[in-house]
């Protein structure tokens, strides 16, 4: 039996505490990576839906008649400035998967829609930051066409490097075209 697809779509405001409690179940993976108290100010971050909800398209992927996935879009250009991203520019934030729906394109098509959107918005940039552990996430970034913009990188404590990937979407503008990706060898 085939599985049956997520339903994408934006996330209604009754729905932002499951949301939260999604992405601390999709981000727990890495809480023994990181200091403790690092990772509670990194964890409340991940959860803090409500002040991301009014400047952000809120994405969630719904299987199963629950919400399994979730991302946050900045298409508003002053917004992913202050993520760290030129005028412009859209900006990725928290793609997470519930554990038990991983593997099955969930975290792709949620990606998928963000450059729809995009692309219908005549955006040509898109970035996102991730980090060396989140290797499953960065291989999907790079098989999309992300390329690493360490210009943009960060650093929120010593010896910590959080890094840029960006995907210029080429002439892609509203009429739904879709970027040139280079094939690497």
């Amino acid at each position: 039996m085939k599985d049956e697809a997520a339903r994408i779509r934006n996330a209604r405001p009754e729905e932002l505490d499951e949301v939260a409690q999604l992405l601390k179940s999709a981000f727990q993976q890495y809480s023994a990576s990181i200091p403790p108290q690092a990772w509670q100010f990194y964890l409340e971050d991940i959860m803090d839906v409500c002040s991301r909800f009014s400047e952000s398209e809120l994405i969630v992927a719904e299987l199963d008649g629950r919400l399994v996935g979730a991302i946050t879009l900045y298409l508003d250009p002053a917004r992913a400035e202050e993520g760290g991203w030129p005028r412009g520019w859209a900006g990725l934030r928290l793609l997470g998967v519930d554990p038990d729906y991983r593997n099955r394109g969930i975290g792709h098509a949620l990606m998928e829609e963000c450059l729809s959107r995009c692309r219908r918005k005549g955006i040509k940039t898109v970035g996102l930051h991730t980090t060396a552990m989140m290797d499953a996430a960065r291989k999907m970034y790079e098989k999309m066409g992300f390329k690493r913009a360490p210009r943009h990188d960060f650093h929120p404590r010593p010896g910590v490097t959080v890094m840029a990937y960006r995907l210029d979407m080429g002439k892609s503008q509203a009429d739904g075209s879709r970027p040139v990706r280079e094939r690497t060898p």
